[in-house]
């Protein structure tokens, strides 16, 4: 097996670009309920806007040069590529901290806490196996454990020994699964967007505050949601991605559906929690590099992984997590049944993509967390 780590940049070719711009003036439109607004998805006038907008009004050769002032990396690892930024701190002797995301998020949703954070760790950003410039997923098994597995293997093969993870949503259980795998090496574990599920004992819902019952009936929407998306892309990826991978108005519409379901509550339109080129670039990337079905692929591995619902271990290495009051569904008390937490933080405001919602939020409490740790 290869361990060549490769120098890598984002040159999407300009016929790339020209046929998205043509493929969004193309678009058949849907109809809708008259009076729907998000109730049966997102709606028709927004959409139209917003793809006008990817169109006309927004400037991918602008993201595509911010993001190349990150130097990004390739290397192999089980036959699969994985993409990742490498920026070392000025301090030789800062701790390295890994940084992962989820579906529907990629590496470019940490922009604006690389740089900050490089101050006090070396940050390396990884595509998930799937996802953007990792590349379509090489075989089936891509699985939690087994991009764990090769998250714990780049690191190695970047020379730490020691280090940090940090990840949102499904990013966050691979955190956690990277403990369990290398306790040895990850100093401390740091989650947002996390979801943790009660047991069948009654106990579980005794004493619960008035926040932590309206979590966990968030957690019942949360459920219900998860049969939408979810059972279409953990039962059917490759029939879905015929649609998402041929219509850029499809891929647009299934990504930003989930933007306004995972960001802040509080806000309209997922613009408003995230930024309209924040969420485009995100979009564009899942959309030049052709992961649509690949990422979707991922929840297909992770429902039929027999591993990923069976009993563990509880982990041991200390982990921190933030909760935004608005959104999310973490219990402390639930979280503890399976993890070493020794440091929670909740905000009033904030979703699953806190990088891009409350950066400066975020990297405080990153920072104060693996200060704890000494």
């Amino acid at each position: 097996m290869s361990t060549e780590i490769r120098p890598f940049r984002i040159e999407i070719s300009q016929a790339d670009v020209d046929d998205l711009r043509e493929r969004l003036a193309r678009t058949r439109w849907s109809g809708e309920i008259p009076g729907a607004g998000w109730s049966r998805g997102v709606p028709v006038d927004y959409l139209k806007g917003l793809a006008d907008y990817w169109a006309g009004g927004y400037d991918w050769r602008g993201a595509e040069a911010r993001l190349n002032e990150f130097p990004q990396f390739i290397t192999e690892i089980d036959g699969q590529d994985i993409h990742f930024v490498h920026v070392r701190s000025a301090n030789p002797d800062a701790t390295p901290l890994l940084l992962m995301h989820d579906w529907p998020g990629s590496f470019t949703q940490f922009a604006d806490v690389i740089e900050p954070l490089s101050q006090d760790f070396h940050v390396i950003v990884t595509s998930t196996p799937g996802v953007g410039f990792s590349g379509p997923l090489s075989g089936p098994g891509w699985n939690t454990g087994k991009i764990a597995g090769a998250f714990v293997e780049l690191m190695a093969r970047l020379g730490y020994d020691r280090y940090g993870v940090q990840g949102g949503g499904g990013g966050a259980w691979i955190g956690i699964e990277m403990g369990r795998q290398a306790p040895d090496h990850v100093i401390g574990i740091h989650l947002n967007g996390l979801v943790t599920f009660p047991s069948e004992d009654p106990a579980d819902f005794a004493g619960l505050t008035e926040g932590e019952q309206e979590r966990l009936a968030r957690l019942q929407n949360f459920r219900d949601d998860m049969m939408g998306f979810n059972v279409l892309q953990s039962t059917r990826p490759q029939t879905l991605a015929y649609g998402l991978h041929d219509s850029p108005v499809g891929q647009l519409a299934w990504i930003t559906e989930k933007f306004k379901e995972w960001t802040d509550a509080a806000a309209e339109l997922p613009e408003d929690a995230v930024g309209r080129d924040h969420l485009l670039t995100n979009v564009s990337v899942y959309w030049f590099t052709g992961t649509a079905g690949s990422s979707a692929s991922l929840y297909y591995e992770m429902a039929h992984d027999p591993s990923a619902w069976a009993p563990k271990e509880r982990g041991t290495v200390p982990t921190g997590v933030a909760v935004a009051l608005s959104t999310d569904v973490a219990i402390r008390r639930f979280a503890e049944r399976d993890s070493n937490i020794t440091h929670w933080t909740e905000f009033e405001r904030g979703g699953n993509f806190l990088s891009l919602e409350q950066p400066e939020l975020l990297v405080g409490d990153i920072r104060e967390f693996f200060g704890k740790l000494g």
